[in-house]
């Protein structure tokens, strides 16, 4: 069961830095030198280069995802639920895991089906044809829900590192009290998504549209969610 749980940690983590690394790559390195370069160049980074980016970041989405998911069961099944989800180290990795399977799912039901057409687009214009008209609307789709997703990395990897190294985070709450946690938590990153998958422009929009925006939305969002561990429990 040791060598069991290292490996599945191991590969969590092997993947997971994978994972969060391009999704870093995308959102401070990429999305500005397109914005900066010449189309026939952008042209030619979305058939090539971008597609084999997708392919390692959504792989080490799902080995990430589905590792974690197995070493959480395994705490779970461990600690038994009751005494899991009153610990401090069941509330973090809830909390964390939660964040994580989010940005799991944007990854696979939004910003790679949107980038498909994105690419599909780029190629089809390569070859003398024209632009798909869902193309734009995609890539700012895509592009919404990937700085999101850099917003909540944010949280997410405070709350995986707290659940081992931060074991005085929860106190001796009632029922209550986490069960308010865990409301107001909900409805702040429910919003939080609502805001990348409905619309494209608008106030609530305008810090994704900047790495510098994105990443305070992200710290404010992890203070926020800090502050309500503290407060109640």
């Amino acid at each position: 069961m040791e060598v069991y749980l290292f490996f599945l940690r191991w590969i969590h983590f092997l993947a997971g830095i994978t994972w969060i690394g391009l999704l870093y790559y995308f959102n401070f390195v990429q999305t500005p030198f397109f914005a900066e370069t010449d189309a026939a160049v952008r042209s030619g980074a979305i058939q090539k280069l971008v597609p084999r980016a997708l392919w390692w970041f959504r792989w080490g989405a799902m080995f990430t995802f589905l590792a974690g998911i197995l070493i959480y069961l395994h705490r779970w099944i461990e600690m038994g639920g009751g005494v899991f989800y009153t610990s401090s180290y069941g509330a973090a990795i809830t909390m964390g895991g939660l964040l994580g399977t989010i940005m799991f799912l944007n990854v696979w039901l939004v910003i790679w089906p949107k980038q498909k057409i994105v690419i599909a687009s780029a190629t089809q214009v390569a070859q003398g044809g024209q632009a798909l008209p869902a193309a734009a609307g995609a890539a700012r789709r895509a592009a919404l829900t990937s700085r999101t997703n850099t917003v909540f990395s944010i949280p997410m990897l405070f709350y995986m590192g707290a659940a081992s190294h931060y074991p005085s985070l929860v106190g001796q709450s009632g029922a209550a009290a986490r069960a308010w946690l865990w409301i107001i938590a909900l409805v702040i990153i429910a919003a939080v998504e609502w805001n990348c998958l409905a619309g494209t422009q608008g106030a609530t929009k305008k810090p994704l549209d900047s790495v510098s925006g994105a990443l305070w939305t992200g710290f404010i969002l992890a203070a926020v969610l800090y502050l309500l561990f503290l407060i109640l429990l």
